[in-house]
């Protein structure tokens, strides 16, 4: 899979999903995100209508329970079509090997390594997870190599290392993305996506900076450009 630039699609409905999909026919089809939000709300239609479409979809669902449960959610997604989908490292290898085994072949299957609004105080303090989060993040990377998927969901200030530490091909998707003087909401590990690019995120992840823009289109392409090049 190339690089690209993927929006959050973190919307209610179906109709207004769509009614922000329209703004870009005839500019650039993007790929898509579709999260918790707009799965729980419509179902698994959205995601046939928007593949319909002609995009990429990255179906964020982050599945995280016991090996068996995972296999058999991810068989049930199997005939949507999706690129891309997720579950969390922190279920360990043996969950991620069941998730991939009920995947089957087709999409990307990634694992969330630390959710970008976990710093390091949450992550000692609450979740009790010692050590520094660049090392628990590489390590819970390498699970993922080791249970055979493709990549994972990092912030772009971990992709070098993990680049570094399970090798070029394994893919960095990388939420945490603002642009320069932009609100950094309830993200804690952030970037550019100038410097996503330069740290070497192989898909940036962006939602609000693009969705609630005053122009949605035109934010789009400047994150293009600034990331791709183009």
């Amino acid at each position: 899979m190339a690089k690209d630039v993927i929006i959050a699609c973190d919307f209610p409905s179906k109709e207004r999903t769509l009614e922000f999909l329209d703004m870009f026919e005839g500019v650039r089809k993007p790929f898509v995100k579709i999260g918790m939000e707009l799965f729980y709300a419509e179902g698994p239609e959205i995601v046939r209508e928007i593949k319909a479409r002609g995009h990429k979809v990255f179906l964020d669902l982050k599945l995280h329970d016991i090996p068996n449960t995972v296999k058999g959610g991810m068989k049930s997604l199997t005939g949507l079509g999706v690129d891309m989908t997720n579950v969390h490292a922190a279920g360990g290898i043996r969950m991620m090997k069941a998730g991939l085994e009920g995947l089957g072949a087709g999409p990307v299957l990634i694992a969330v390594t630390q959710l970008t609004s976990t710093d390091q105080e949450m992550l000692n303090n609450e979740l009790l997870i010692e050590g520094n989060m660049n090392d628990v993040i590489v390590k819970y990377a390498l699970n993922a190599k080791s249970a055979g998927l493709g990549g994972v969901v990092c912030s772009p200030l971990e992709a070098g290392l993990i680049h570094e530490a399970c090798g070029n091909d394994f893919l960095t998707v990388t939420p945490g993305i603002r642009f320069a003087g932009g609100d950094a909401g309830d993200q804690a590990r952030i970037t550019t996506p100038e410097k996503a690019r330069e740290l070497g995120s192989d898909y940036i992840v962006i939602g609000r900076p693009i969705t609630q823009a005053d122009d949605p289109v035109a934010a789009y392409l400047q994150a293009v450009q600034d990331f791709l090049q183009e």
